[in-house]
């Protein structure tokens, strides 16, 4: 199994989604939970196809947290 962090940006009109380990793989929607299935579904292929073409897969290396700033 492989896991990779997806990136969900709020833009003006939808959402776009992207995984630093995984450059060019990005996705587009109206909501944030469309966006994430699209997304979900272009890391499936894009692993596919990778497999399919005996090149390895990407390790994941990126992590996320939040921190909080008193204000």
């Amino acid at each position: 199994m492989h896991r990779f962090l997806i990136v969900i940006e709020k833009t003006e009109g939808n959402y776009s989604a992207y995984s630093p380990d995984l450059p060019g793989c990005v996705a587009t929607g109206r909501t944030r939970d469309q966006t994430a299935r699209r997304m979900h579904e272009a890391i499936d292929m894009h692993v596919r196809g990778l497999l399919e073409d005996r090149l390895p897969v990407p390790q994941t290396h990126s992590t996320a947290e939040y921190i909080a700033i008193p204000a």
